[in-house]
């Protein structure tokens, strides 16, 4: 029976996917990263027993910290915003599943997400809940060894294979928070690490139109309260020298063209323009065409349909149709 190691969080989509893969014919072995609480690491407990299947409990605090936590937290002090999950994926999750699956001899390693893996290449999920956005920084070799049985799933049906199943966790809810971040309050948990820089100015087409309480608090297409003029502004940019934060109308908001930095490509690195599309974020309706024009480690965009309020620090993802190409990080 061919082993594989499952990333088992305590919710349903990593329980689902556990099910699914031991209806296939494999031995899943799980492994549960202890950074999500007590009572996630309570639920991955109660699933295991409940399926049959080993659990190891692995303490990544520490990598979490170097590589995810430190570098979210500096990304916001430099005007930026940063996607945690995107840094977390191939540096404290994937890595460490393929750690533990080299030690037990497993040749796959797998998780909840809701996303195609075939024959080493990564394809987009079904739109509704198409989570390939999150997994453009994997490695070739990462991806070649993954398994996602949740890819030709959507959200309802993978509820509705959890009471099938009678899983213990079928009607729990689902998360949407940053897993390190309590309640969601980013601002708040940078505050309690020692974040603090001065206010500054809101600055309207070259005047000042008001005071921010510190760029860490914005970020690139939020909208302020209120009206100027009678018209709603939006922050376009974020400038951390001066502690400036730029406002624009939504019209100005939008960008044909883009820079992006450190391309990590799940393809071999194009020599020439590229014709694909791109996602400048994880929604599920902007992904318009695009030409990509390497440049060493990074690129220049060109986009056919603007995108709305590109924001230094989040990624550019790639595709060619539903195929995932790869993707890096937005330059201001």
């Amino acid at each position: 029976m061919e082993k594989v190691v499952l990333g088992l969080s305590g919710g349903v989509d990593s329980a689902v996917a556990a099910r699914l893969l031991q209806e296939q014919g494999y031995g899943v072995r799980g492994l549960y990263l202890d950074i999500a609480g007590e009572q996630a690491r309570k639920d991955a407990v109660s699933v295991a027993e409940w399926l049959g299947v080993s659990l190891e409990i692995a303490d990544v605090a520490a990598e979490q910290e170097e590589k995810v936590r430190k570098p979210f937290m500096d990304a916001y002090l430099r005007g930026e915003t940063p996607n945690p999950c995107i840094l977390c994926n191939p540096a404290v999750k994937f890595e460490t599943l393929l750690d533990y699956a080299d030690k037990i001899d497993a040749k796959y390693v797998s998780t909840g997400h809701y996303v195609r893996a075939e024959n080493g290449r990564l394809f987009k999920g079904r739109p509704e809940n198409d989570q390939s956005y999150m997994l453009c920084r994997l490695t070739r070799a990462q991806a070649a060894r993954l398994l996602l049985p949740l890819g030709p799933y959507n959200k309802e049906e993978v509820r509705q294979l959890a009471e099938h199943f009678s899983l213990p966790v079928a009607h729990k809810a689902a998360s949407m928070e940053i897993c390190f971040i309590p309640e969601n309050d980013y601002v708040g948990w940078l505050q309690k690490r020692g974040a603090s820089l001065p206010g500054g100015n809101f600055v309207f087409h070259g005047e000042p139109v008001g005071r921010h309480e510190g760029i860490y608090r914005w970020t690139v297409g939020q909208r302020l309260p209120g009206l100027y003029n009678e018209r709603k502004l939006y922050v376009s940019k974020i400038i951390p020298e001066r502690n400036e934060i730029e406002l624009a109308l939504w019209e100005e908001l939008f960008k044909t063209e883009l820079a992006v930095r450190d391309i990590n490509w799940l393809i071999e690195r194009p020599e020439s323009p590229l014709r694909a599309s791109v996602k400048v974020r994880h929604t599920k309706w902007e992904n318009p065409s695009c030409i990509v024009y390497a440049e060493g480690d990074g690129a220049r965009v060109v986009c056919d349909e603007p995108v709305r309020a590109p924001a230094a620090g989040q990624s550019a993802v790639f595709y060619d149709g539903d195929m995932l190409l790869g993707g890096g990080f937005i330059v201001g």
